[in-house]
């Protein structure tokens, strides 16, 4: 099968052909019919996380997060899923020799979920690692209470869905984002959309677009700051709690938001759908920035 990989930090991805993987006793594989872009797969290529230490492959590392496809094969443990269902994961982490840029991926069965009747795998690529990532950064800020959150880059990925799980739960939010993107923020389920004016009115901060100390700036003494990047956490400050969403497979939260997708309570998120083989300039276009949605690609 083929395989998107990076032999070595910054060196271009390479498209290799390579065995099928077998998947383990808890495990299924996923022939590929959707595989998102996501900023993080960018990171890897440019070799943001070797230098980080966190990867530690000897040939290759693979690429990719979010899969959406149809089981080729279980695990001899696997018991919710056969040969044939079509499902969405989250492959998490970074170091992994292969990853969802490929004709065939293994992830474990707790990282999966059915897919809703009339949720396409191209739309349902984009789901799993955006709004896990959105919804795990909720969790980490508790419940409500009356507080009031500010969520940066509200126009963007993983901004919007936080927009919206937020609202939802009973967060009066406002959303950092252009006056362009105030109608689609608006929309989202946000009391205000602002720009940051130096003061500190928020009890927290979800900070989607990594503004870090800028984002902290607006929390409120003794507030609450949660960021998506665990490498970047900004120092306490004022009382400020900081920290960052860890996101981790949940393949049972992952079926509600895949439901909730399905009926239209959460938007898909495709900028478009493009061959694997163009990889290379798919990465160059999101890591130059300004691109709204993901790339999903295709074998």
């Amino acid at each position: 099968m083929r395989a998107a990989v990076v032999r070595r930090p910054g060196t271009p991805v390479e498209i290799i052909e390579t065995p099928v993987p077998e998947p383990g006793p808890d495990e299924i594989r996923v022939r590929v019919l959707g595989a998102t872009v996501n900023p993080v797969d960018v990171g890897t290529a440019q070799g943001v996380f070797h230098e980080l230490g966190w990867i530690d492959q000897p040939e290759h590392t693979g690429l990719g997060w979010d899969v959406a496809g149809e089981v080729s094969a279980v695990g001899s443990t696997v018991t919710g899923f056969a040969v044939g269902d079509r499902v969405a994961a989250l492959s998490a982490g970074v170091d992994k020799a292969l990853g969802p840029y490929a004709d065939e991926v293994v992830v474990p069965a707790h990282a999966a979920a059915a897919l809703p009747a009339g949720l396409s795998p191209t739309d349902a690529a984009t789901v799993p690692l955006n709004t896990l990532t959105a919804q795990q950064a909720l969790d980490l800020l508790g419940d409500p209470d009356g507080r009031t959150l500010l969520v940066t880059g509200a126009a963007g990925a993983v901004g919007e869905y936080a927009v919206r799980l937020a609202a939802a739960r009973g967060w009066t939010v406002t959303g950092l984002a252009r006056p362009t993107d105030e109608a689609t923020v608006t929309a989202a389920g946000a009391t205000h959309v602002t720009a940051l004016d130096g003061t500190a009115p928020f009890d927290a901060a979800l900070d989607t677009a990594a503004l870090a100390g800028d984002a902290v700036a607006a929390v409120r003494d003794d507030g609450h700051y949660v960021g998506v990047l665990p490498p970047a956490v900004p120092e306490p400050e004022r009382g400020i709690t900081t920290e960052a969403v860890d996101v981790q497979a949940d393949g049972e939260a992952l079926a509600t938001l895949l439901a909730w997708t399905a009926a239209g309570e959460l938007p898909t998120r495709v900028h478009a759908v493009v061959p694997l083989d163009q990889l290379a300039a798919v990465h160059d276009k999101v890591a130059a920035g300004g691109v709204r949605g993901r790339y999903v690609l295709v074998p």
